[in-house]
C-alpha cells in the first residue's frame, strides 16, 4: 500500500506517547538507503493482554488509518505489514498482533538530501475485552546520518512471501452473482505446509465488505470462497487484477498475492 501525502495542520508532539497505559507509540527514525530512500518505522508496544490490528483486521477489528504532511520533497511514504496473527474474539476471527507490532515505512524522498521534517499520524484500535481507536501523532525529523536498525530490519524480514518465493501457480478467481453482490471463488495452487491456513481476500474497492472466506486445502490447491457486498447493494464489475489475496498459516508464515486471472 502506497500513501500519498495529505496536507495537514498538526501540532507537535513528543516521538513517544503512552494513552492509559493500554499503548505506547514510537518513531524509529531509521537510515538513509544509497538510492535516497529513507527506511523508518513506528513502534506500537501494548499492556499485556491487549491487541492491535492488521491492514485488513477480520469481522471485529479497527484497520490501521496512516496519514503524513511534510513539506520536504517526500513524494510517497509506503508502510510494511509484518505477518500478522489470526485470533478469535467473542466468536468472531480478527487479524493482528499482541505484545508490540513495528510498522516499517519507507519514505520515498528522490534528490533529498538532509535531514527531513517529518509529521502526520497513526489511528489503530487497541483492544482486549473492549476496543478503543487511539490516535497517535506526531512530528519528528528523520536524520541523513541515521543508523541501520536491527529491529526495522527485523519487521521488513518478517513480511510475507510473494508468489515466487511461494513457488504458487496459478491462482485463478471464479465470480458468480448473487442477490446483493458477488461471490468469489479462489484456487491457489501451492504446496502444503501442514499448519492451519487463512485466507484474507482484499479487492481494490476499500468499500466494498468481504465476508471470512470458507477454506478447503486438497492435496497441492487451496480453495477460499467469499461473499463481496458493493455498497450499491446489487451485482457489480469486479477488478481482478486489483485484488489482493494473503494466505496466513498458523506456523508464522504467510503469502501474499497480487491479482488472479479467469482461469
Amino acid at each position: 500500500m502506497l500513501i500519498p501525502l495529505a496536507l495537514m495542520a498538526l501540532p507537535s508532539f513528543a516521538a513517544a506517547q503512552s494513552y492509559s497505559d493500554k499503548a505506547a507509540f514510537e518513531i524509529l527514525p531509521g537510515w538513509r538507503t544509497a538510492a535516497g530512500d529513507h527506511i523508518s518505522a513506528i513502534k506500537i508496544t501494548l499492556a499485556p493482554g491487549w491487541i492491535t490490528y492488521w491492514r485488513a483486521p477480520g469481522e471485529a477489528g479497527i484497520p490501521p488509518q496512516f496519514s503524513f504532511a511534510s513539506n520536504s520533497g517526500i513524494t510517497s511514504i509506503t508502510p510494511h505489514w509484518p505477518v500478522p496473527d489470526v485470533f478469535e474474539e467473542a466468536g468472531l476471527k480478527s487479524i493482528g498482533y499482541y505484545d508490540s507490532v513495528i510498522f516499517p515505512l519507507i519514505v520515498a524522498a528522490d534528490g533529498v538530501t538532509g535531514d527531513i521534517p517529518i509529521s502526520g499520524h497513526l489511528t489503530v484500535g487497541v483492544c482486549e475485552e473492549i476496543c478503543i481507536p487511539v490516535t497517535y501523532t506526531f512530528d519528528t525529523v528523520l536524520p541523513q546520518t541515521g543508523a541501520q536498525d536491527a529491529a526495522i530490519t527485523a519487521a521488513l524480514a518478517d513480511d510475507p512471501l510473494t508468489r515466487s518465493e511461494a513457488k504458487v501457480g496459478d491462482v485463478i478467481c471464479k465470480i458468480d452473482p448473487i442477490s446483493d453482490g458477488l461471490r468469489m471463488t479462489t484456487q491457489i495452487d501451492v504446496a502444503a505446509s501442514g499448519a492451519s491456513e487463512f485466507v484474507v481476500v482484499e479487492p481494490s474497492d476499500p468499500r466494498i465488505w468481504v465476508s471470512q472466506a470458507d477454506v478447503i486445502r486438497d492435496g497441492a490447491t487451496l480453495r477460499a470462497t467469499v461473499e463481496m457486498v458493493h455498497p450499491s447493494g446489487q451485482p457489480f464489475a469486479f477488478d481482478r487484477s486489483g485484488v489482493r489475496i494473503t494466505v496466513l498459516a498458523n506456523d508464522g508464515h504467510a503469502i501474499d498475492l497480487q491479482g488472479c486471472s479467469a482461469g
